[in-house]
């Protein structure tokens, strides 16, 4: 199984509350609003947003990975608001070793209500349900309690501490990883 056997025609993932889909140009806006925040982008590798022409760079980045059937994040659109509040995606997948890590990232509007949870355990259930995988993984800065309850409660499971092994604005940080396998996922039916 290939990257374009998935990402050709972009998934789109539904929650009770939840829209995985595409980013667009329409998003440009909202994610400016939580990209520009200080306090999201403090346990993020990339740098706050500082203008709406930023954004749209990234926007149009993600955009060009649709289109070259890449890996590329899903919008979190809050289904009542029809609001775009964050990403989600498989930043990276290894095919041969059918292990795959996930990355997130929400407004701060809305953290503290399960969001990112809901939307963790919907990319895992793809993950193991149509990517082939037997390994999923999450990491966050260790000082990210609030990343480390989201992979907890989305049925992950602390396997340590990776000293300094994410390199990000200016330094080297340690990071907390979590996983969980498919015979795992499988057990939580």
């Amino acid at each position: 199984m290939e990257v374009e056997d998935i990402f050709s025609d972009f998934p789109i993932l539904e929650t009770d509350r939840l829209l995985l889909r595409k980013v667009s140009l329409g998003d440009v806006r909202d994610i400016y609003s939580y990209g520009s925040n200080q306090e999201v982008s403090k346990y993020v590798t990339w740098e706050t947003h500082q203008s709406l022409d930023e954004t749209l760079a990234f926007v149009e980045y993600i955009i060009s990975r649709y289109e070259s059937n890449y890996l590329a994040p899903w919008a979190i659109e809050w289904k009542d608001q029809q609001k775009m509040i964050g990403t989600i995606d498989f930043v990276s997948w290894d095919t041969q070793q059918h292990i795959a890590e996930l990355g997130y990232v929400i407004s701060q509007d809305y953290w503290g209500k399960g969001i990112v949870t809901e939307a963790v355990k919907e990319v895992i259930k793809f993950g193991f349900n149509h990517m082939d995988l037997e390994r999923i993984q999450a990491k966050c800065l260790v000082e990210n309690i609030g990343s480390a309850r989201v992979m907890e409660k989305a049925g992950m499971m602390f396997e340590g501490v990776l000293r300094k092994a994410v390199y990000g604005k200016g330094q080297h940080w340690d990071v907390k990883i979590y996983s969980i396998l498919r015979e795992e996922f499988a057990a939580q039916d």
